[in-house]
């Protein structure tokens, strides 16, 4: 392993359903913080339209490609070769963002053969999400075999949910068989309270929104509701995503239509949400032009997409006691402004109006990747490396 501390740097691998982002960090002493040396992303894995780009933080181009990518492995591969070109230190660790961990899995840890075995019985519950995690790291293990491999998970950042938010209202053994809110994002929740440091308050509603969005509300810095909760699935409506639905209408399809938990599964995660109510497009930037140009579908789609996170800030607000700041995140809540406008227009009461001077209202980049950064540099300091 590598002696010095600036040559020690960290590989953080952010693996989606169709997409694969990923940063190179080394410690910046002088902030005691992660800086970063190159960051990328490969998008529409499995697409036609699939590209790959590498970058430097100041913008210059390392490699750029449209082409089909036939899988994350395929961008990985790419990765090492330029890591290898740039004449950077093999990174002596690796993080791998994991959505789900099920309910052994709570922490950010090593990876072990014991984890992986979790991570597996864990499929399940984010059958998006969790394929492409283990072949992934799989074919990392292998190609940094001499680096130390870690998972970091969204849901543990909502370990600290209480039992009235994260028991759901089931027999009480479902809850013992894992069967709970779980919560996710919550590596860009983390991001975010680590940017906003000192200047976070006591009662504060973090909204990320992007192809998956979620809503958490946090009392001194720490989860105690969110949107989203056994699996990814639920919540407000998002790309393909249906959000919370009422129940009786899974039990309608599987009598009317008899759809199998596949087909379900399916029509959920991958037909639904602003998908749904715009015959198939999911993009928030095509729906305003569409909306724009009188498509009533697609303004109904963004109309109940804000709507839904509108209706959650304000019971998060009725939960906290009010609400002292308002963050938005992601691709949606960072590009928006119409959907930002939108979800504000109607939480004037709370005192949230965007762009006011009173700063109530913030947009925030998140830094998912070098939030797991810092926990593989903290968790090799702890000693787990």
């Amino acid at each position: 392993m590598h002696t010095d501390a600036q040559e020690q740097t960290i590989l953080v691998l952010n693996s989606g359903s169709s997409s694969l982002k990923f940063g190179l960090f080394a410690h910046a002493a002088d902030a005691d913080d992660e800086a970063l040396l190159l960051e990328g992303a490969a998008d529409g894995i499995g697409r036609s339209d699939g590209r790959l780009r590498i970058s430097t933080p100041d913008g210059r181009v390392l490699l750029q490609q449209e082409r089909m990518l036939e899988s994350q492995t395929d961008a990985l591969q790419k990765l090492s070769q330029v890591l290898a070109q740039q004449h950077h230190a093999r990174p002596v660790a690796v993080g791998h963002r994991v959505v789900h961990g099920g309910p052994h899995l709570r922490a950010h840890q090593r990876l072990t053969a014991d984890v992986l075995r979790h991570l597996r019985d864990a499929l399940h519950f984010a059958p998006l999400h969790i394929p492409p995690a283990l072949a992934l790291i799989g074919e990392a293990t292998k190609i940094f075999g001499d680096a130390i491999h870690f998972a970091c998970f969204d849901t543990a950042f909502h370990a600290t949910l209480p039992p009235r938010a994260a028991q759901l209202a089931l027999p009480r053994r479902y809850a013992d068989a894992g069967v709970i809110r779980y919560g996710f994002h919550g590596l860009s929740y983390e991001s975010l309270v680590a940017q906003l440091g000192a200047q976070l308050p006591s009662r504060a509603v973090f909204a990320h929104l992007g192809n998956g969005s979620s809503v958490c509300a946090l009392l001194e810095g720490k989860s105690v509701d969110t949107s989203m909760g056994l699996t990814p699935t639920g919540g407000v409506p998002m790309g393909t995503r249906c959000g919370d639905l009422d129940p009786g209408v899974l039990l309608y399809l599987m009598r009317t239509e008899h759809l199998d938990a596949d087909a379900l599964e399916a029509l959920l995660n991958r037909h639904s949400g602003l998908a749904g109510y715009a015959d198939g497009e999911s993009d928030m930037q095509a729906l305003e032009k569409r909306a724009a140009a009188g498509d009533a579908h697609a303004a109904l789609a963004i109309d109940a997409f804000a709507s839904a996170v509108r209706k959650t800030i304000g019971g998060y607000a009725a939960l906290l006691g009010g609400i002292d700041l308002l963050v938005f995140t992601g691709g949606i809540g960072e590009h928006s402004a119409q959907v930002r406008r939108l979800v504000c227009g109607g939480l004037a009461f709370l005192g949230l109006v965007e762009n006011d001077p009173a700063r109530k209202v913030r947009v925030l980049h998140t830094e998912e990747e070098k939030q797991i950064a810092r926990h593989c540099r903290a968790l090799m300091r702890d000693g787990a490396g």
